[in-house]
C-alpha cells in the first residue's frame, strides 16, 4: 500500500482524499521515527533536518500537510 500511496502524495492529485493511516505508514515505512502528543504525529529521521508534524481531519490527512511532505520528499530526493 505504501507504494499506491507514495504514488498519491507524489502526484499531487488527490491530497484531500489519502488516509491518515496510509500516510502515516508510508512514513513509517520511510524510516521516520514516530512520536505522538494527542493527536499530533511527529516524525523525524537522522538524515534530515525538518521534522514533520501531521494531525488527522477525520480518517483522511490534511491536504496542506500532504503537500509538506511531498516537498520534503522532493527535497531529499526519497
Amino acid at each position: 500500500m505504501a507504494n499506491a500511496t507514495y504514488d498519491m502524495v507524489m502526484s499531487g492529485k488527490s491530497d484531500s482524499n489519502i488516509r491518515f493511516t496510509d500516510f502515516r505508514n508510508l512514513l513509517l515505512s520511510y524510516g521516520f521515527r514516530e512520536r505522538i502528543r494527542g493527536d499530533h504525529y511527529i516524525y523525524k529521521r537522522d538524515d534530515i533536518a525538518e521534522r514533520i508534524n501531521i494531525q488527522p481531519n477525520g480518517n483522511k490527512a490534511k491536504a496542506y500537510q500532504v503537500k509538506q511532505v511531498r516537498m520534503l520528499f522532493e527535497k531529499y530526493k526519497l
